[in-house]
């Protein structure tokens, strides 16, 4: 599905990414664990077009789409939930839904995609009339995942989808990214709740200053003692 090869970013002279080398199979949860800073949120942004690569391929479903602008990456079935969030906040929870969607044309089949947004947070449907700044941390996370879902990504790249929230809420929010993915949807998740990650991966990477240091099965690096050390709190 996506394969990245040799990524080579900078912030001006500061280098983010370092030769990194990535691949999500079709179907597959593959997360992305590391410190702040460590470059999480940089791979996501460049893979979905926000941060310009400086060299290095990326390559979704054969096709090299590197120097494609961000909204040519939606049309190609990218779609990201941001870190953070960004709902627009003086908007309904529909409108947001209906934003997600801004591309596409089939207005009977948007109809349906909202109503299965419905069906997967059903808070968000109770709310659907409420300005979208007037949900809970919990709440914005699920309309951020729901309207994501409205462009049909074939990937879907979650960036701390459990930052800032209850525990409860955070293992709910991991269901329904094991729900997501079932249902046929590919995921890159990026994620500082490394325990949790890894316990819904199929596979994973390991980021350190920019290079990745480490792959295996989400069940291998879960065992591994280097990570238990840096990650789940030395077991």
């Amino acid at each position: 599905m996506l394969q990245i090869k040799n990524l080579n970013v900078h912030y001006g002279v500061i280098h983010a990414l370092k030769d990194v080398n990535l691949t999500v199979n079709k179907g597959e949860i593959v997360t992305l664990i590391g410190a702040n800073g460590a470059g999480k949120t940089t791979t996501l942004r460049t893979i979905s077009g926000l941060n310009k690569a400086t060299s290095g391929d990326i390559i979704l479903e054969g096709t090299n789409i590197t120097n494609l602008l961000a909204h040519q990456r939606v049309e190609m079935k990218v779609s990201q939930v941001p870190e953070g969030r960004r709902i627009f906040p003086e908007m309904s929870v529909l409108e947001n839904l209906e934003l997600g969607a801004f591309l596409r044309k089939d207005k009977n089949e948007i109809k349906k995609d909202i109503d299965h947004v419905y069906d997967l947070f059903p808070i968000l449907g109770k709310r659907k009339k409420q300005t979208a700044g007037t949900l809970s941390g919990g709440e914005q996370q699920m309309l951020a995942m729901g309207r994501a879902l409205m462009s049909r990504p074939k990937i879907l790249l979650l960036d701390e989808p459990s930052m800032g929230l209850a525990p409860l809420l955070v293992r709910e929010i991991f269901e329904i990214i094991k729900n997501i993915n079932s249902t046929g949807t590919t995921i890159l998740l990026v994620e500082q709740n490394a325990r949790m990650a890894l316990s819904i991966a199929h596979r994973a990477y390991v980021i350190e200053t920019g290079s990745i240091v480490l792959s295996g099965t989400g069940e291998e690096l879960s065992k591994s003692d280097e990570i238990q050390k840096a990650y789940l709190g030395g077991e």
